[in-house]
């Protein structure tokens, strides 16, 4: 069959992770017209996007290191078709019910989809450019989430049934890479890995340090996320003090466009300074939120939407230079895929936890408890980084090149 050269694989991938993020985040600006249509709370609103992450978990852990047994591609295309069913769902959904449904399907496409994404990336680089495919990976993610708030928000606002058209727009995009993604490379058989069987978290031994690092780094860039995701339209909604889902969908995307742009800045950085750099922007955007409520001040609000996106491409970007550092080819896969298990499961209780604290006792004292909790995940992460780069704890990176020849683009490869 043919197939797509190195460089359009290489960007096909990219592709499937922005699309993922796209998925994530495309009732971000639909939740208020859910809640005003269905009468729904805020805790209903917040669990509608936690049960997302809490079925991408189960599948991570299940599936996480499917592609490095069946190859890249064919894991990217279940996830695909499985994010296709998901978008079809939302489009046509009559009550909140078949809008919980389509959820879990996204939940389960970017479960079997992103971390295969993302790990071919790396297999497609050449072995001077491995540290391009965090960078990429970061922007690609966040050039998801500006476009999913960004479009969602225009189509919400002028363009007819907006409980429907973006998730029928989002449909026909999620098809175009469908077909782009058919023709990714097919895998080449991996050495030593036996058939594939459901084994839980893959953390290979001597890695735990690396995997906790990582671990940490990534689940602060994603709590962070929840907060912005699962509350943001709210917040922006009550700041602004208007109902006009493209100006909150744009308000929204300043934080994926700082995430972006300091994604490719920071493309040759290492993970011991990704990673303090993530915890200080996350810990001050996190500051400039909660006081940009209390305030009711929109100039604070886009502020920290400025500065808590540089901390989540940070911490995020850290969190996947360490694994494609460290960890050997062969469980690359894997070790992502466990390594977004803790972030989008913390993630999920992270976004429940604030939703019912804003239903009980309003946003305001949502941020006020979340805020100092998240900030003690960034300083861990901070904190073990530091602890993994000290004299004595220093971890082999994987001497086994990115192979130049047939690529295993079809094996595999967040958040928040």
């Amino acid at each position: 069959m043919r197939t797509t050269s190195r460089r359009t694989s290489f960007w096909t991938a990219a592709a499937v992770a922005a699309l993922a993020l796209w998925t994530s985040a495309a009732p971000s600006v639909s939740y208020p017209l859910y809640a005003a249509a269905w009468h729904l709370t805020p805790a209903t609103t917040t669990a509608i996007f936690a049960v997302y992450p809490v079925v991408l978990v189960v599948v991570l852990v299940v599936f996480g290191d499917l592609s490095d047994h069946v190859g890249r591609r064919a894991s990217i295309l279940l996830g695909l078709a499985a994010m296709l069913v998901g978008a079809v769902l939302l489009a046509v959904a009559p009550a909140v019910g078949w809008v919980f449904a389509g959820r879990a399907f996204m939940g389960l496409g970017v479960g079997l989809s992103l971390s295969p994404a993302s790990a071919a990336m790396v297999d497609l680089s050449l072995p001077a450019q491995v540290s391009r495919a965090g960078s990429v990976t970061t922007a690609a993610t966040a050039t998801g989430l500006a476009l999913a708030t960004l479009v969602g928000g225009a189509l919400v606002q002028h363009a007819p049934a907006p409980l429907h058209l973006p998730f029928v727009v989002l449909a026909v995009v999620v098809t175009a890479v469908l077909v782009l993604a058919w023709f990714l490379p097919r895998p080449t058989p991996s050495v030593g890995l036996g058939p594939w069987r459901p084994r839980g978290l893959v953390v290979p031994r001597g890695l735990r340090g690396v995997f906790a690092a990582s671990a940490t780094s990534v689940t602060a860039a994603y709590a962070l996320g929840a907060v912005v995701l699962a509350l943001g339209a709210q917040i922006a909604r009550q700041l602004v003090g208007s109902a006009d889902a493209l100006v909150i969908g744009a308000i929204l995307s300043v934080s994926a466009i700082a995430i972006g742009v300091v994604a490719v800045a920071a493309r040759r950085l290492p993970a011991r300074v990704l990673v303090p750099g993530g915890a200080a922007g996350s810990v001050v955007g996190l500051g400039l939120l909660t006081l940009s409520a209390a305030t009711h001040s929109l100039a604070l609000f886009l502020a920290a939407s400025a500065v808590a996106g540089v901390g989540y491409s940070l911490n995020f970007l850290g969190g996947l230079t360490l694994v494609n550092t460290f960890a050997p080819r062969r469980h690359r896969a894997g070790m992502l895929s466990s390594v977004l298990v803790v972030a989008y499961l913390l993630q999920g209780a992270t976004a429940l936890l604030l939703g019912a604290a804003a239903t009980v006792s309003g946003l305001q004292v949502a941020l006020d408890l979340g805020s100092p909790a998240i900030g003690l995940v960034c300083v861990a992460a901070l904190v073990l980084v530091l602890t993994l780069a000290r004299p004595g704890r220093a971890v082999a990176a994987d001497p086994t090149p990115v192979p130049t020849p047939v690529p295993t683009t079809a094996q595999e490869g967040p958040l928040a």
